[in-house]
């Protein structure tokens, strides 16, 4: 009776998943044209917020339970999958996408980032100061977009931006509501079968709860909003790295234990696949169809190397 339960939870949290991130993205993209404002800049900000709660309400509950390994294994494995699954997907349909001149600090930023959380690490923990870096850095990230916002914030703009608002929430409701559905039900099945947690984490959890950017980015790709995409999978892995895991440092007291297999498999595994995905975005200014293929290869070798 427990496994059909959670496959009934599993069946519900994808439909809730699948038909949010639908007016999810619909509702962003009227909310950018009706308030001036860029879709890479809405698609990095407000969407990346959203799709990301699943992520940081699974981790910072991990965390303050002592699932240390669920906690960081949600928050890294996220990353990977949002870049090596999602963000190869937009890449491979929508290849060549242009995201415009206000992608380049983001994708800097998100290089620092795990560049800065890797530093942290080699200690065996992330401390109180390799949190605060990586907080320094979810600043510097929302300031510059509220200052791109005020710079480039449309003279006209469309006068409909209210009626996008019940859109844009209802959806987001859906996206996590179905997001707890799936991770709930998903996490029953795997304890069922006896999967140790970092297994679970790395896998069911960080696909799980990245398939809220997974339905975006192939709505998004679909309704031909390809700076949306690309903006909410970059501003969306800042917050993975830069939030959840100083809150999660918060909730454990301090100190975040990493485990081996986090600083061998893990990292090294996030690090090179953000590489691949952000620099030819950094010096192309637009999206590779090679690098979404190289990156879907990197992430089947990164769950080999996981098992």
């Amino acid at each position: 009776m427990e496994l059909f339960g959670s496959l009934g939870l599993l069946a519900l949290g994808i439909l809730l998943v699948v038909k949010g991130g639908d007016a999810f993205v619909e509702a962003a993209g009227g909310l950018a044209r009706g308030l001036g404002l860029p879709s890479f800049l809405v698609g990095a900000t407000v969407v990346s917020l959203a799709t990301t709660l699943p992520e940081i309400l699974v981790s910072v509950l991990a965390a303050s339970r002592g699932k240390v390994d669920m906690a960081i294994g949600n928050a890294l494995g996220s990353v990977t999958a949002n870049t090596a699954m999602v963000l190869a997907s937009g890449m491979v349909l929508l290849p060549g996408a242009e995201v415009g001149k206000g992608m380049k600090i983001p994708c800097l930023l998100l290089l620092g980032a795990i560049g800065t959380l890797w530093g942290a690490c080699l200690s065996g923990a992330l401390t109180w100061w390799g949190a605060m870096s990586l907080g320094a850095i979810c600043v510097s990230f929302l300031g510059y977009n509220v200052h791109q916002a005020k710079k480039e914030l449309g003279e006209e703009k469309q006068s409909d931006a209210g009626k996008w608002v019940w859109k844009f929430l209802l959806g987001a409701a859906a996206i996590v509501g179905g997001s707890h559905f799936l991770v709930t039900g998903g996490s029953g099945i795997a304890a069922f079968f006896g999967v140790p947690e970092r297994i679970i984490a790395v896998t069911l959890l960080a696909v799980g709860t990245g398939l809220p950017e997974l339905v975006t980015t192939l709505a998004a790709v679909k309704k031909g909003e390809a700076a949306l995409s690309i903006g909410n999978i970059i501003g969306a892995n800042i917050i993975d790295l830069t939030l959840i895991l100083p809150l999660c440092s918060m909730a454990s007291h301090g100190i975040l234990p990493i485990s081996r297999q986090n600083l061998t498999i893990d990292l090294p595994g996030c690090a090179l696949a953000l590489l691949v995905a952000v620099l030819p975005l950094i010096l192309r200014g637009k999206s590779s169809r090679i690098a979404g293929v190289l990156l879907w290869l990197l992430y089947g070798g990164y769950l080999m190397c996981s098992f």
